[in-house]
């Protein structure tokens, strides 16, 4: 059976001056993830990761619990987040009375991301955005393609982001972008969603669970951003 474990990256860095990198918890969730595949003898025969630093880290930590080789990793860019800080930033100059406040909490950033996706999935965010709607949807669809087309009779782990990995799940849930913006804004820290396929279809199995933090001392572990 061809199957594939997406997994959004570990915590990162919110509110520091480059969220693109993982926090400490974020760095933990990463190894305890790999050591789970370990204990369950769940290995890969291939590894896709977005170029971003916070994949790259949390491939790294992965690896580190499984005892997996890096040099197997292949960088896949098309698994890369969309650009929220543009979504943010076109949605709060669209709307400069929504500007955030001088110390912001996570509430009030994922109050406004959420009204600056729903505006770009519709076409009415305004300003020069460096993605298109159309475009992220087609690139998602690129991935699944290209997975089910060179992975077949594989087992495949591919490192992400939450809102590249909820477009994918959408598609393939045949869903509409209201349920793609709902998917993004829960899915956790490391999470594991599940699929299994073959050369014509794609099939989601399981989405958003988290057995290497199911212990009650990793419950703090469990995070969102």
């Amino acid at each position: 059976m061809s199957e594939i474990y997406f997994v959004r990256h570990g915590q990162a860095s919110f509110g520091s001056s480059n969220y693109d990198q993982l926090s400490d918890k974020g760095h933990q969730q990463a190894k305890l993830l790999g050591e789970y595949f370990h204990r369950r003898a769940i290995d890969f025969d291939h590894v896709l990761m977005g170029d971003m630093v916070r994949h790259r880290e949390t491939a790294q930590g992965i690896a580190k619990g499984l005892g997996l080789e890096e040099s197997t990793f292949e960088v896949f860019k098309e698994l890369n987040e969309f650009d929220f800080h543009a979504i943010l930033a076109a949605y709060t100059a669209q709307f400069p009375e929504q500007a955030l406040p001088e110390k912001p909490e996570v509430a009030d950033f994922f109050k406004r991301l959420r009204k600056g996706i729903t505006l770009w999935s519709r076409g009415e965010l305004e300003g020069d955005l460096p993605e298109s709607w159309a475009d992220f949807e087609g690139r998602l669809q690129h991935v699944k393609a290209d997975i089910m087309a060179r992975c077949t009779g594989k087992r495949v782990l591919a490192v992400s982001s939450g809102g590249a990995i909820a477009m994918l799940v959408s598609q393939l849930l045949r869903a509409p972008s209201e349920t793609m913006i709902e998917l993004n804004l829960q899915t956790r820290n490391t999470a594991l969603i599940h699929c299994v396929f073959n050369q014509r279809n794609m099939r989601l199995s399981s989405f958003n669970s988290v057995p290497h933090l199911d212990d009650p001392e990793h419950k703090t572990l469990i995070t969102y951003a």
